[in-house]
């Protein structure tokens, strides 16, 4: 499995080495909006190049991980664990939150 934190660190290396952004949080988030829009593009026009966007992708969100402090797997391996414990029906159409298990609720 990939060691998110130690490639959070490389990222943010090889940003200050080859001279990239390291400190506008705004550019950064921007940036990585445009990363997006340009895999989604690869999607929706069937490009080969599609899953080098979605890298690029997950290369800016490490980034700007690792100028905000924040350990991206850490986040997500909770994140993943509290979608586990929610509920959801389809309301209308739409896929709905109806209930979230904590752990005082289980017991």
């Amino acid at each position: 499995m990939v060691d998110l934190k130690k490639l959070q660190k490389e990222i943010y290396q090889n940003k200050v080495d080859k001279g990239f952004n390291v400190t506008d949080v705004n550019k950064e988030f921007c940036l990585t909006y445009g990363e997006v829009a340009e895999a989604y593009e690869a999607w929706r026009k069937k490009k080969e190049d599609l899953g080098e966007e979605l890298a690029d992708v997950a290369i800016y969100l490490l980034g700007l991980s690792e100028i905000l402090g924040i350990d991206l797997g850490d986040e997500i391996q909770k994140k993943v664990y509290k979608n586990s414990k929610r509920e959801y029906k389809i309301i209308d159409g739409v896929n709905t939150r109806v209930r979230e298990f904590d752990e005082e609720s289980e017991r």
